[in-house]
Order: C-alpha cells, then sequence, then structure tokens
C-alpha cells in the first residue's frame, strides 16, 4: 500500500528540502512552550497560595471561637461583599465576590476594647507591605485611631505565624530600612500554638477594672 506523506518543510528551486521553514516553526513552538510555562507555574502557585489563605483564615477562625468560648474575646470575620448580577428560573442566584473593602476580622475584647485585623498568607521567608490594601490600610488607622487594637497576622508558608502592631506594620521603611519584614524581623511578633489552636491574642494587654490601662493578659 502507497502512503502519501506531506513533506513539512519546503523545497528550495533544485528540488533539496529547505529547512529554514522547519527550523522557524520549530524555534516558534519552542518559545511559545517557554511563554506559557511561566505563566502556567504563576496560575499554579496563585491558586496554592490561595488555598493556603483561605486555610490560614479558617484557622483563625477556630482561634475566635476559643477565645469567645473562654469569654476572652468576640471577633468574627469581615463578610465579603456580594454583587448580584442576576437569579435563574431555577431560583440560582447569580454574581460575584467583590474587592475586599475592610480587613479580615473585628470585633470586641473582654474588657470593651475593640480589635482588628487583617490575614495574610505568604509562601515567601518575608512578607510586602503593599499586600494591605489603601482602604484596609484606612480601616486600620481609624480603628486604631479610636483606640481599639489593630494587627496584621501573618502565616509563613502555614508552619510559623505573627501577630504584627498595625503601628509597627505601616513604619516598616522608618525600622527597618525596606517596605517588608523578613523572617527574622517578624521573630519578635512570633504567636505560639496550643494543641492546633493559634494563641493570636496571647500577650494583649487588657485594661483593668477601674483603670485606663493595664497588664492583664489573654491566654
Amino acid at each position: 500500500m502507497r502512503v502519501i506523506a506531506m513533506d513539512r518543510c519546503n523545497r528550495n528551486g533544485e528540488g533539496y528540502v529547505d529547512n529554514t521553514a522547519c527550523i522557524a516553526i520549530q524555534k516558534v513552538s519552542r518559545e511559545e512552550r517557554e511563554t506559557r510555562m511561566p505563566d502556567l507555574r504563576r496560575q499554579i502557585i496563585g491558586r496554592r497560595s490561595k488555598e493556603s489563605g483561605a486555610t490560614f483564615e479558617r484557622w483563625i477562625s477556630n482561634a475566635c471561637e476559643f477565645y469567645l468560648q473562654k469569654g476572652l474575646a468576640h471577633i468574627e470575620k469581615t463578610p465579603e461583599p456580594f454583587h448580584i448580577t442576576g437569579k435563574d428560573a431555577g431560583g440560582v442566584v447569580r454574581g460575584y465576590y467583590e474587592k475586599k473593602g475592610q480587613p479580615d476580622f473585628k470585633g470586641i475584647l473582654c474588657d470593651g476594647t475593640g480589635i482588628m485585623f487583617e490575614a495574610k498568607h505568604t509562601d515567601s521567608d518575608k512578607i510586602n507591605q503593599n499586600v494591605i490594601t489603601d482602604s484596609q490600610w484606612k480601616s486600620l488607622d481609624v480603628y486604631e485611631r479610636f483606640g481599639a487594637h489593630c494587627y496584621v497576622m501573618v502565616s509563613i508558608k502555614l508552619i510559623k505565624f505573627y501577630r504584627v502592631p498595625w503601628d509597627v506594620w505601616k513604619k516598616m521603611k522608618e525600622l527597618f530600612g525596606h517596605k517588608f519584614m523578613s523572617d527574622d524581623e517578624l521573630e519578635p511578633y512570633r504567636l505560639k500554638e496550643r494543641q492546633c489552636t493559634i494563641l493570636m491574642l496571647e500577650g494583649v494587654a487588657l485594661k483593668k477594672e477601674g483603670e485606663k490601662t493595664g497588664t492583664a493578659k489573654c491566654h
């Protein structure tokens, strides 16, 4: 049986195979693969980081429940604003989550003092200051100005956890000479864990009864 095959490469005027086109095609294909691969890696890394961030927030929510049961604080996750675009015939609502405008968690401590913090996860060995949005920055500034405890809770690879005071976070450049905090710079703010619970309020100063300031601790 005779098989008819098409040359992938053109032939020159003398009938010889001209590899120029083939080489060009191969080069373009290789460049396309090299271009797509970093994008694919970024997508995978981004998806993994998002999942880890959600896990970190879930662990914080568990810690919030722990402190509520202890009668030390009532802290809740800030609901993400949902924009409804319509409803189908079956009654299913369509829409999307809008960009978050406020920090992740806020509530009140047992002494009546407010608390607000944003939770940030990174798979790197440092955390950048600009992971806080402008609207979150403004909210933390306002709450701090009115006397609330304000922090950025940081997760490094879901292994180490830190509670960075807002006053420290917003002065990174002044304190550390750059707008990020390395693992070593975060260390003074590292949180302890007990029975799989992040002790995120350990060492937070509470007001004593009848006094403006105090040294009581959340355990």
